[in-house]
């Protein structure tokens, strides 16, 4: 209880501090407005120059199966070892460091994001319903992509790569994972809402396998593959009868599966009834996996010996997504409240940056989950967003963040390419976008 409670006050004072600092912020932007009206005039005229520029596109409308892909060219006028480490704090129990460092730069408001600038877009239309999921492959090549109409699809949004591997895979039921297998993109894994993992070899054009959960845990809320090894986990949720999307999701089961012989191999430790996990994450070497709940905590498993080996309560609120930092020795993790927190793995308690995109993450809806996902190089965290844009964070910068190109509802799926910067962003609107940004 006395490391929750200074947990509870950590995150407490994070949220005071980013408060602070964005009302310093507007103070000193209502003080220097006088001074900048007429700047501000020569940059609307500035902007309405490149936005005639920008009109001027040329689209090219590609029809086949899996469905239809709209290509835009925006003009701008812009410009194996880890040092992840656990040991310390496993053994001489770090859990009451609970020092804050403050934010690097100034929190803004995100009404204050500029635009991205984007080279290149496309939109792909081949979805009936709002999007759940979208994953690019291990080569970054090919996309999945997956809908509330039951359906998986994979598509290439590269006119140069071959569209041979496009397919859609009918589920009948509400797809709430998908992920690739990490060598290769030769594999699609396919969670349900009714017990089922199907996977789905691209080349051969059909599923391989079908596994099913137990009848106690239907729901397959994620299913991450092993960067290393041919095993996946799957999080499988038993449902429940709350009136929000959390409360309803019921217990959790965490089962380890094989690849190759295509059956569960271990069910990882997690209690007496325990709260559904939300999102699974690997560490760079398949050593350790960080699981979220939603209850608020976050779990963190040693993969070799099948036990739980440490975990801290994170958030108030359900955790919604939860991704390794860039050097493995910190944790980001994003809260229904729409609270964002990159914990340190050497001083378990100690946030290392954190900031507020509840304007932009009102509470989940029925049909999908806050996401959020980081860039190649671990700078930039992608967020799904209630709003029909999403916000891109400079992770430790002090530049402000920028927001994606409108869609035509909330975005509800989101991924970056594997090495480029280009992402994904899946909409309620029943499309999934690829932005190329301006290098």
């Amino acid at each position: 209880m006395l490391k929750r409670d200074i947990t509870q006050l950590n995150i407490k004072l994070s949220e005071l501090q980013a408060l602070l600092n964005e009302k310093e912020t507007q103070l000193r932007q209502f003080r220097s407005m006088e001074g900048s009206i007429s700047s501000s005039s020569n940059l609307r005229e500035e902007s309405t120059h490149v936005s005639k520029d920008s009109s001027e596109i040329d689209q090219d409308l590609v029809v086949g199966e899996p469905g239809n892909v709209q290509s835009e060219f925006i003009s701008s006028k812009s410009g194996d070892d880890s040092t992840f480490i656990l040991n310390d704090y496993l053994e001489h129990g770090r859990a009451g460091n609970t020092t804050l460092k403050e934010n690097d730069g100034e929190l803004s408001s995100e009404e204050d994001f500029v635009e991205v600038k984007v080279e290149h877009q496309e939109t792909f239309l081949g979805h009936t319903s709002p999007i759940s999921r979208c994953r690019f492959s291990a080569s970054g090549n090919n996309i999945a992509s997956a809908s509330l109409d039951g359906t998986a699809r994979i598509w290439t949004y590269d006119a140069s790569t071959p569209a041979s591997r496009n397919a859609t895979i009918y589920c009948g039921t509400e797809i709430l994972s998908l992920d690739w297998e990490c060598k290769s993109d030769r594999l699609l894994l396919i969670g349900t809402s009714d017990a089922c993992i199907k996977a789905w070899n691209v080349d051969a054009k059909r599923v391989v396998c079908d596994l099913n959960t137990t009848e106690a845990f239907p729901s397959v809320l994620d299913i991450k593959c092993s960067p290393v090894e041919p095993i996946f986990v799957s999080a499988a949720a038993s449902g429940g009868s709350g009136s929000n999307y959390f409360d309803n999701l019921g217990f959790a089961s965490l089962t380890v599966w094989n690849m190759k012989t295509w059956k569960a191999m271990t069910v990882l430790p997690l209690g007496e009834d325990p709260p559904a996990i939300t999102s699974l994450c690997f560490n760079h070497n398949g050593k350790i996996l960080a699981a979220s709940a939603v209850d608020g905590m976050i779990h963190m498993f040693d993969m070799s010996a099948g036990l739980q080996i440490t975990g801290w309560p994170a958030h108030d609120s359900s955790i919604s997504s939860i991704l390794f930092g860039p050097d493995e020795t910190s944790i980001f993790s994003l809260g229904s409240d729409g609270k964002i927190f990159e914990w340190s793995l050497q001083n378990q308690g100690q946030i290392l940056w954190s900031r507020d995109c509840s304007r932009y993450c009102y509470p989940s809806s029925n049909y999908y989950r806050h996401d959020m996902a980081l860039d190649a190089n671990g700078r930039r965290l992608l967020v799904t967003s209630s709003s029909d844009r999403a916000p891109i964070y400079q992770v430790q910068g002090h530049l402000n963040g920028w927001r994606t190109l409108s869609h035509g509802a909330p975005i509800t799926a989101v991924d970056w390419h594997p090495t480029l910067p280009i992402f994904l962003t899946g909409s309620a609107d029943n499309s999934v976008r690829v932005t190329s940004l301006l290098s």
